[in-house]
């Protein structure tokens, strides 16, 4: 039986506010979304308009423009009913629109006026629905749809795998997706969101196929990143470095600020509706995982791919680390720039190129170089210049002297040396730079590391030793000058490696790291790739992928933090004799301190042997590259990893193909033997509404329970304080977040949220954030819940559908049109889905709702339920409960909430114990209800009638419209005949009579005429009520675009190279076009005859 059934608004009232610029998904969405905006919800019409007639050109309202027309309307109703008190009561009547106004205005009182929603249901118990004419329910409230439910889900275990009874996964297959972890940083990001939105969509769609589906959750423990905010955190609460209380006190506040926003991490991943394994979770620094990058350091090590090297890195000073390329920002320059540097109280100079000399040893010359890092000319070994240089042939082999350290440098000869550039002589310091490195170990130069991890100068330096390195740049001009050796300064464009968590200035700096060889180990990933084992998309980021593979390096895996995984390797000192850290042989790498004993003393044995474990943690990105398998229990052989391993899909941002997940690929391959997933889409990147990248010092990073949740200004200002911005950046990010929400953020939902990013996500370029789009969404999910209120309205309390979705036999045209349209609609989704083309597959949902069940099959279904036979209505009711049902299973796995909140309060079908839409099954296309006869005919009838209300718009004509429709083809004749009942409800009101005519008959006259098709035109008597000449003259203007458009498209059909490209159903299609379009100009130049005579007669 029905569950609460609910009565339909009034006609004429809209069924939900309206706030916000609709979403710009596609032309057809946008058009539909603009066009709707004075449309009842449900496709009820205001008078004058049609379905589907857009307003072209209007402007939409903003959200102050709609706050200043409710006060308005609220003022205005106030001064009505004072008036009414002395106006006598025959005075002009109020009219429609004034009464709509009131009524909205009323509305969004009451609604404003509603005490807080509180959930009554107990948190995992099936959510108490309320009935819909409660005061929660009449519009819909996204707070209030989507409370309750997900604690139901979660412990009704409908997230978790289903495996059959003997442990296989079940005949339709598996589909598993281990989520990219999120840092535990702190707050999830839009970047979260569309990662989530997206993964989900294809984890409900997969489980509603019945396919044994997981989605592992997780969390990455982000050791610089984590550590960076806990020591930030700590300085400007106790004013006290990490030194200061240590390394297990450090770690032991760490792990309270992860449990804390670990936590606020997972909340928010629920309030998003992800359908998480949750009793999967896991933790880069669980125990097991854990274990697995212990196992996989020691195997690679015992291998030979993992080693120890003293060579050159990415160094933060302010953090105290070595960094990967991912942490470090390149900042743009174009000239002489004044810049913040961490630990100094002025800005420091980059962008100039400074020139000065070096005298010869033994002579009177110089040779001149440039630099752009004075103060590394302290450790300068050589000065380079090309061989083939005729200024400098004469020099090479000779040295330079150093001016202010006893070192004599060798001019070396390199064909490195651009002879063009600068003065063809090069300064080269090979432990401070990548390019001089190389260089350095070319010519076996001697590498001199000139700094100290705190960025001051060190006892290499000679009289600079202790000076802060950007002191010593300036005191090493300062020197120069005084020695006569300065030339000068210049502008120079350059990129300065910026430290993206402290932004400090990057150094490279010799250490002693651990090291991981990648050549072997990128050929296997890149014919992983190659080979299709594994399938990237878009093809942009598959090519990507191929130069980074083909360009790689060696990989530092060494971190100087205390927050990670503490490297598995042991330094032996051996009979008390100290020994080379950067030599790989005075290590013992094992899983365990007793192992590595163990091994050290059957490598020294007799001897006295002393172990001590590296101090240093390894790359986040390497425990991260083991995650789709050591989620899964490896090195174990569990249950999961022997089921759902390899993965089915890798989901993320194009931005980390190769940090990530190319590392993931190649350490998967390396690790199991097989690759990790099967798929990998890169999904584009959210920016914000100006185009820039988030951030945090910008303001513009959301936060995506404050989108689904609503938030005023004030709050998201004091948002700004809770972090680690310093005051410089809370003005700025203040300054951003007041022009860009002036009013807040207003309440979107989830299912707004989740749908508006799906439908974003073209495959093509970054996505451009704007809120106005998320609320655009909000929109249309109120237009889904009108939509089911008033078929449940409809639905008596007795009312049980028929057992299945096949035909009875007795579907009247508009019902076997929406029938023909789910199907079509099933197909082209499951098709878009399987194609990870996003937004097609949401544009298709939104169509199917929108145009064709709302705006055309539920208008259409009034008439055949309000005045049909008994059989017509019970066809007509079990239609729309097919089209409903179809529709909300079909567009669940982007609104689940939504979704599940209605389809519970549907009538089950006989047989069906379906407990919940997340386990329902997903519509598929069914070839019994494939019909294009009956699409081609019903929407003819559309078209037909579509005409009829834009002429009776376009000429006010409000009462004794009399009409003809002219047919060109015996069926479009025949169809028209038959359903000229529809024709009539579906053409509005103020129509007398409607005339259909045959091929045969002649066009009437003292008409004005719409070109609907080649096949039909409508003729509206305007004889006597219109101006002749005017009319002429529009005849003429849509003649003339009617033959400019069928010019265009006949030069199209003509094309040589179209006619062999294209497919012949597609050229079809453009010939259809063509035929109308003629039509259209014969009926047009029919029309001005006909004008013309009028004017005669």
């Amino acid at each position: 039986m029905a569950l609460n059934p609910a009565s339909h608004n009034p006609t004429g009232e809209k069924t939900g506010p309206v706030s916000g610029d609709p979403p710009p998904v596609s032309s057809e969405i946008t058009a539909a979304l603009l066009g709707n905006e004075n449309k009842d919800l449900l496709g009820q019409n205001e008078g004058g308009q049609g379905v589907g007639d857009e307003k072209k050109g209007e402007k939409m309202k903003t959200e102050k423009e709609l706050e200043r027309e409710r006060k308005k309307a609220e003022k205005a109703k106030k001064f009505a009913e004072k008036q009414s008190k002395t106006i006598h009561s025959n005075s002009t009547p109020t009219t429609s629109k004034t009464r709509e106004k009131k009524a909205k205005a009323e509305a969004a009182a009451k609604e404003e006026a509603l005490p807080e929603y509180v959930e009554e249901t107990p948190p995992g118990q099936k959510k108490i629905l309320k009935p819909l004419d409660d005061q929660y329910h009449k519009a819909y409230v996204p707070k209030v749809v989507e409370s309750g439910w997900y604690a139901w889900w979660e412990k009704e275990g409908f997230f978790k795998p289903e495996f059959n009874k003997g442990g296989e996964v079940k005949k339709e297959g598996y589909f598993s997706i281990a989520e990219p972890p999120p840092n535990v940083t702190g707050a999830l990001h839009m970047g979260h969101a569309v990662t989530n939105a997206l993964q989900d969509s294809l984890i409900r769609w997969n489980r509603m196929q019945g396919k044994t589906t997981l989605w592992l959750p997780g969390c990455d423990h982000a050791g610089i990143s984590t550590q960076s905010v806990v020591e930030t955190m700590l300085w400007r609460r106790e004013q006290k470095t990490r030194y200061d209380i240590g390394r297990e006190k450090l770690t032991e506040i760490i792990w309270e600020w992860k449990e804390d926003y670990h936590q606020k991490i997972n909340n928010a991943l629920r309030r998003m509706g992800g359908s998480f394994d949750w009793t999967r979770e896991a933790f880069t620094m669980d125990k097991n995982l854990s274990a697995a990058v212990v196992e996989t350091f020691v195997r690679l090590h015992d291998e030979g791919i993992i080693y120890r090297a003293n060579r050159l890195v990415n160094f933060c000073v302010k953090l105290n680390t070595s960094l990967s390329n991912l942490e470090v920002d390149n900042k743009e320059l174009e000239g002489r720039t004044l810049i913040d540097v961490p630990g100094y109280d002025k800005k420091i100079e980059f962008g100039v190129l400074t020139h000065f000399q070096y005298e010869i040893e033994g002579s009177d010359e110089r040779i001149e170089v440039a630099t752009t890092r004075p103060e590394t000319m302290l450790g300068d070994t050589a000065v380079a210049v090309n061989p083939k240089d005729e200024r400098y042939k004469h020099l090479i082999g000779r040295y330079a002297q150093h001016p202010f350290l006893e070192r004599l440098m060798p001019i070396i000869a390199d064909d490195f040396v651009d002879v063009e550039f600068g003065t063809g002589a090069v300064k080269i310091t090979p432990a401070h730079s990548f390019e001089d490195f190389t260089i350095g170990q070319r010519h076996k130069l001697e590498f001199i590391n000139i700094m100290n991890d705190d960025g001051t100068m060190n006892h290499n330096t000679g009289k600079f030793n202790g000076v802060k390195r950007f002191d010593a740049r300036y005191g090493v001009v300062a020197a120069l000058k005084e020695k006569g050796l300065y030339v000068k300064w210049e502008n120079n464009p350059m990129k300065v490696p910026i430290c993206s968590r402290s932004k400090d200035v990057i150094e490279p700096i010799m250490k002693p790291q651990w090291w991981m060889r990648m050549r072997e180990l990128a050929d296997a990933a890149t014919d992983a790739v190659r080979d299709g084992k594994i399938k990237i998309r878009p093809e942009s980021a598959e090519k990507s992928y191929y130069r980074w593979m083909e360009g790689i390096n060696d990989w530092c895996l060494s971190r100087q933090l205390w927050w990670g995984h503490q490297a598995p390797a042991y330094h032996v000192e051996v009979d008390g004799k100290p020994s080379d850290q950067s030599d790989g042989n005075s290590w013992i790498v094992a899983r365990t301190k007793e192992e590595a004993e163990v091994k050290a003393g059957k490598k020294y044995p007799g001897k006295s042997i002393k172990l001590e474990r590296d101090p240093d943690v390894l790359d986040t990105w390497f425990s991260s590259g083991l995650w789709p398998f050591s989620t899964l229990g490896w090195p174990n052989k569990t249950h999961e990893l022997e089921s759902l391993y390899p993965t089915s899909l890798l989901e993320t941002g194009w931005d980390i193909l190769f940090f990530w997940v190319a590392r993931m690929i190649m350490l998967g391959i390396k690790m199991t033997g097989q690759v990790p997933f099967t798929e990998v889409y890169c999904h584009s990147l959210v920016r914000d509404s100006e185009g820039r990248k988030m951030s945090k010092s910008l303001g513009n990073v959301i936060d995506p329970l404050d989108v689904m949740e609503g938030i005023d200004l004030q709050a998201l200002h004091d948002k700004l304080k809770v972090g680690n911005l310093d005051p410089k950046e809370i003005a700025n990010a203040t300054k951003f977040q007041k022009s860009s929400f002036p009013n807040g953020i207003p309440e979107c939902g989830a299912d707004a949220l989740r749908f508006s990013l799906v439908a974003y996500t073209t495959g093509g370029g970054d996505i451009a954030f704007d809120i106005r789009v998320m609320h655009g969404y909000r929109r249309f999910c109120n237009k889904i819940y009108q939509a089911t209120k008033y078929v449940l309205g409809k639905l008596s309390s007795d009312f049980t559908p028929q057992p299945t979705i096949a035909k009875t036999g007795h579907e009247s045209l508009a019902e076997r049109w929406i029938l023909h349209k789910l199907t079509i609609a099933a197909k082209e989704i499951n098709e878009a889905l399987s194609n990870r083309q996003f937004s097609d597959a949401s544009s298709v949902a939104y169509q199917y709702w929108y145009t064709n069940l709302c705006d055309v099959y539920i208008e259409n279904s009034k008439s055949l339920i309000q005045e049909g036979t008994e059989s017509e209505r019970r066809s007509a009711t079990d239609t729309l409960y097919t089209a409903l049902e179809g529709g909300l299973t079909m567009i669940h796995p982007f609104m689940p909430f939504l979704t599940e909140e209605l389809w519970q309060r549907l009538p089950r079908r006989p047989g069906d114990e379906t407990r919940s839409i997340v386990i329902a099954k997903y519509p598929t296309y069914t070839p019994s209800h494939d019909d294009p006869a009956s699409e081609e005919a019903y929407e003819l009838l559309l078209a037909v009638s579509k005409g009829i209300r834009s002429l009776m718009g376009e000429y006010s004509i409000k009462e004794a419209g009399i009409l003809s429709i002219h047919l060109s083809t015996p069926t479009a004749h025949q169809t028209c005949l038959a359903q000229a009942k529809s024709i009539r409800s579906l053409s509005g009101k103020g129509i007398d009579k409607i005339t259909i005519l045959a091929p045969q008959d002649p066009t009437p006259t003292g008409c004005v005429v719409f070109a609907v098709s080649s096949s039909a035109a409508v003729f509206l008597h305007v004889k006597g009520r219109i101006d002749i000449d005017a009319e002429i003259e529009k005849a003429k203007v849509k003649l003339a675009r009617a033959n400019e458009g069928a010019r265009k498209q006949k030069a199209i059909l003509e094309d040589e190279a179209y006619r062999e490209k294209v497919r012949e159903e597609l050229q079809l299609v453009e010939r259809r076009k063509l035929a109308d379009l003629e039509a259209e100009v014969r009926i047009y130049e029919d029309s001005i005859a006909q004008f013309e005579r009028l004017k005669l007669s």
